[in-house]
């Protein structure tokens, strides 16, 4: 008989950053998809998520773009320099709305553009998109 540990290990779910600091999309988000089976974590200003990112690594970031601390296309630019964190997936999550908002989102460094109000499901099917991407490789 095999012992428990010759079991095959089921992959961990996927972690998603939440970077919000509206506790209320927080609890949303965060529900929505815990309730899929996902990891999450909810941070609420932008210098807590670089410093909990220097030793964290989740499968995406949903990134609100106005947060206290550092705003969220400061957080998208460094996440994308940095050899660590390029790959991340990043979607806008915001009330930014104007013409030129989601084209401003994309050139700091977000991979894709939501606002909000949130809608559930274009936000289920955006995250599902971008966590089924295969990773590219890196070839440094």
């Amino acid at each position: 008989m095999p012992a428990s540990n010759d079991l095959p290990s089921q992959p961990a779910p996927p972690l998603i950053l939440v970077v919000e600091d509206a506790p209320d999309n927080q609890v949303l988000v965060e529900q929505v998809f815990q309730d899929s089976g996902y990891l999450v974590t909810c941070i609420q200003d932008g210098q807590a998520a670089l410093d909990w990112l220097e030793v964290n690594h989740p499968d995406l970031i949903l990134l609100d773009l106005s947060l206290p601390e550092v705003d969220g296309w400061e957080i998208a630019r460094q996440l994308k320099a940095s050899d660590r964190t390029f790959a991340i997936p990043i979607i806008a999550l915001t009330a930014h709305a104007m013409k030129g908002d989601r084209e401003a989102a994309i050139a700091s460094g977000c991979d894709d553009y939501l606002t909000k109000p949130i809608d559930i499901d274009l936000l289920e099917s955006v995250v599902t998109q971008w966590l089924n991407k295969p990773k590219s490789l890196s070839l440094g």
